[in-house]
């Protein structure tokens, strides 16, 4: 039986007034969440994906911001409420784990008050159950001796217990939805490994649906159950995991994980790469934007191809047929 989305984001558009012009960073991005699910929004730098993630949050709120389409949480529509309603809902119902967790945290004030104050802002406690509250939280991301680590301050963190402490700020109303913006990035891998591994647990034991940002494919297939690509703005490819690693129907998808080093075969010539540099989203060409950096573009591409499924759950935003593809797919 198909289960109802937790989340569901549909057509939309997210652009910005500048100097040089209105850019849309943001353009027709759909999609679904449902319970317990790890959704990964993947692509290089400047595709839009983090602008989508705070979003979501109404974190990219501003006189010069311009947003359309549609944001539902539990079928209640989250882009026409007011700044203090969808306070409640921010933390509560849907919390975000931040890339960098040095600029995230205040470094004047004790990481276990500035969780404390997080508590209760939300909730009728008081001082010291929300600092009973908080060492709990320190406990179960993996924080050693977290009665005495409430006391520190940021900076007498690692890197890797400082984004613990961040997936513990957001855990500490259990919100249905967490949303992870490049959690591992900066981080060594061993570090890493032990931050995809709590979210994992985190995901299995509470149900917990997951959105993780990020442009590392090893990530993805360590802990996804589902792949959106992203390109320019706009979702080039949505797929499971095996979709997009074994099956991939994108020509930017394909220069992805063309771009991955292997291990299990012997390296013969030089990683592949995809040519030239993403377009402006200032002005993106009008018709496909990989299309300029594409090796199989040929005549329609000049005009915008939609997001189209292969009569499956698999979807890709190519005018090449699907015969094609498998001929030329590496």
């Amino acid at each position: 039986m198909t289960r109802e989305p937790l989340l569901r984001v549909d057509d939309l558009r997210v652009s910005f007034a500048t100097e040089d012009g209105v850019l849309q960073a943001v353009d027709g991005v759909s999609f679904d969440l449902t319970p317990g699910e790890v959704l990964a929004v993947v692509g290089e730098s400047g595709c839009g994906k983090s602008v989508t993630a705070q979003t979501l949050t109404g974190l990219t709120r501003s006189p010069n911001t311009r947003i359309s389409g549609s944001v539902t949480y539990r079928g209640r529509e989250l882009t026409g409420l007011g700044d203090d309603a969808l306070r409640d809902i921010r933390g509560e119902e849907i919390a975000m784990v931040f890339q960098d967790p040095m600029s995230s945290l205040n470094p004047v004030y004790r990481v276990g008050d500035q969780i404390v104050e997080m508590i209760r802002a939300h909730r009728d406690v008081s001082k010291k159950e929300a600092r009973e509250r908080t060492v709990e939280l320190l406990t179960s991301v993996g924080i050693p001796n977290p009665q005495a680590r409430v006391r520190s301050y940021p900076h007498e963190f690692s890197g890797g217990m400082r984004q613990r402490v961040m997936i513990a700020m957001a855990l500490a109303l259990e919100p249905a939805v967490l949303i992870a913006d490049e959690p591992t990035t900066a981080l060594d891998v061993t570090v890493q490994a032990q931050i995809l591994r709590l979210l994992a647990d985190l995901n299995r034991e509470r149900e917990l649906a997951v959105v993780l940002i990020t442009h590392d494919l090893g990530v993805v297939a360590e802990v996804a159950d589902r792949v959106v690509v992203m390109y320019a703005g706009q979702i080039v490819e949505d797929g499971t995991v095996d979709d997009i690693f074994y099956s991939p129907q994108h020509p930017y998808t394909w220069g992805l994980l063309g771009s991955l080093a292997r291990l299990d075969r012997p390296r013969t010539e030089r990683l592949a790469q995809i040519a030239g540099a993403p377009p402006s989203l200032l002005d993106p060409p009008s018709g496909c934007r990989f299309a300029p950096r594409c090796a199989f573009q040929f005549d329609r591409c000049d005009q915008p191809p939609p997001l189209d499924h292969d009569g499956g759950t698999h979807l890709d935003r190519c005018w090449l047929g699907g015969d094609v593809k498998a001929e030329v797919r590496p």
